[in-house]
C-alpha cells in the first residue's frame, strides 16, 4: 500500500446545524459520535465528521466570483492535497494520532440552509465527504495526515 500525506487547512465547528462552521485552533473527535461541541456531534452514524479540500473552496470562488473561507461550506475539517470526493469508501485518514474512516461522499443539501442562500450552489453534494470516527483525540493543524491506497 502507498502512504500519501495531505495538510490540514482549517478545522472548524458551529453551533447550529446548516451554518458556516468558525475556525478554532484545534477539535477533538469522539469515537463513534463525532466532533465535541459541534452540532452535528452524536446526530448522524454515517456523517460524524465532514472533510472539504481547500482546492475546491478556490475552484468555487474563481468560477463563481465568490469569496469562501473554510467553513463557510460547513466542513469540520479543510484539506489541502487529496482529491477527497475520490477516496473509495472505508478508506482511512490518519491525522495526528486519530483515524477516520470515509463513510459517505458527498449528501443531499437541505432547504434553508445558510450555505446554499450565501453561495447559491452548494459543492458539498459532489465534493465533500464524510466519515467516521475509529479512533478519537485531538487534531490541530499542524499534525502530520495520510491515508493509504
Amino acid at each position: 500500500m502507498e502512504k500519501k500525506e495531505f495538510k490540514l487547512i482549517s478545522l472548524n465547528i458551529s453551533k447550529n446545524t446548516g451554518t458556516v462552521k468558525t475556525p478554532v485552533d484545534s477539535i477533538t473527535l469522539v469515537e463513534e459520535k463525532g466532533v465535541l461541541n459541534d452540532a452535528h456531534f452524536n446526530k448522524l452514524s454515517d456523517r460524524q465528521v465532514s472533510i472539504l479540500s481547500i482546492e475546491d473552496i478556490e475552484y468555487t470562488n474563481n468560477n463563481m466570483n465568490t469569496n469562501l473561507k473554510p467553513g463557510d461550506f460547513a466542513e469540520n475539517i479543510t484539506t489541502k492535497g487529496v482529491e477527497l470526493f475520490t477516496l473509495p469508501i472505508g478508506t482511512k485518514l490518519y491525522i495526528g494520532d486519530t483515524i477516520l474512516e470515509v463513510s459517505k461522499i458527498g449528501k443531499e443539501c437541505h432547504k434553508g440552509c445558510d450555505i446554499q442562500k450565501l453561495v447559491g450552489n452548494c459543492i458539498m453534494p459532489k465534493k465533500g465527504i464524510f466519515a467516521r470516527v475509529i479512533k478519537g483525540g485531538e487534531i490541530k493543524l499542524e499534525d502530520t495526515c495520510y491515508y493509504c491506497i
